[in-house]
């Protein structure tokens, strides 16, 4: 029983950058077949992304989802790392609320549901969706990436439960503020990253790496008991 995940194939929806190419890294390190998915052509990617699969694939189109479903025959793992915000109080639009949950939320649910019957073959597969510490605490600035990614939680809780008899374990990782280009804003502002280490006991941000170690042990052997949990990765936020 160990993080070696040698001939499993994975998918990483959203891991061409961040958080999301950080636990494709890792599962293609424990030994892994690692397909990721990115918005932009393949070729726009570059090295970055060499020695894993790259598909191109908006999570908001179902076909496109339902297409890219019936391309991967085999698929032991299943990441739903696809994410977006809007900063400067514009998800107070309603235009724009509804964007952010599309992204975080729905495409999460069409990509479980596009890829359930193929899961379901495998012998122990794994889900996890991505939240975050916003799936716990109050997000005033940004209430649809809040609430979208609250609504993980009972997800994961939903879906670990229905697919339980399908041999599908489904787990959530909620990581707190990562070095990303999603957060690039708040990384930039001196005064907003000063104050956002102050809130974090163990007193620094984490890295895509850190959050690939903790993914990868969610859908490894390791886990085979851990169904219907969100795993807060967050240097202790959440404690304060």
């Amino acid at each position: 029983m160990s993080f070696r995940l040698e001939g499993r194939t994975a998918l990483v929806v959203g891991g061409t950058s961040g958080i999301g190419l950080g636990i494709a890294r890792r599962l293609e390190a424990a030994g892994s077949e690692v397909h990721i998915t990115g918005t932009r052509n393949v070729e726009d990617y570059g090295d970055g992304v060499t020695g894993l699969t790259c598909h191109r694939l908006d999570v908001v189109d179902d076909a496109a989802v339902a297409e890219l479903a019936g391309q991967l025959e085999v698929l032991d793992i299943l990441v739903y790392s696809a994410g977006t915000v809007a900063y400067r109080r514009a998800e107070y639009d309603i235009a724009t609320f509804r964007q952010v949950v599309e992204v975080n939320l729905i495409g999460a649910m069409s990509c479980c549901t596009a890829f359930h019957r193929t899961l379901a073959r495998a012998a122990d597969a794994a889900v996890l969706l991505v939240g975050s510490t916003s799936s716990f605490i109050a997000t005033p600035g940004q209430p649809a990436y809040g609430a979208s990614k609250g609504a993980l939680v009972t997800l994961v809780k939903s879906l670990a439960k229905a697919w339980a008899h399908d041999g599908i374990r489904v787990n959530g990782l909620a990581p707190g503020l990562v070095d990303t280009k999603l957060t690039t804003a708040s990384r930039d502002n001196a005064r907003a990253y000063a104050a956002s280490l102050e809130r974090i006991p163990l007193g620094r941000w984490g890295t895509p790496e850190e959050m690939g170690e903790a993914a990868t042990f969610l859908v490894s052997p390791l886990a085979s008991y851990i169904t219907g949990q969100m795993l807060l990765v967050d240097g202790g936020t959440t404690l304060l």
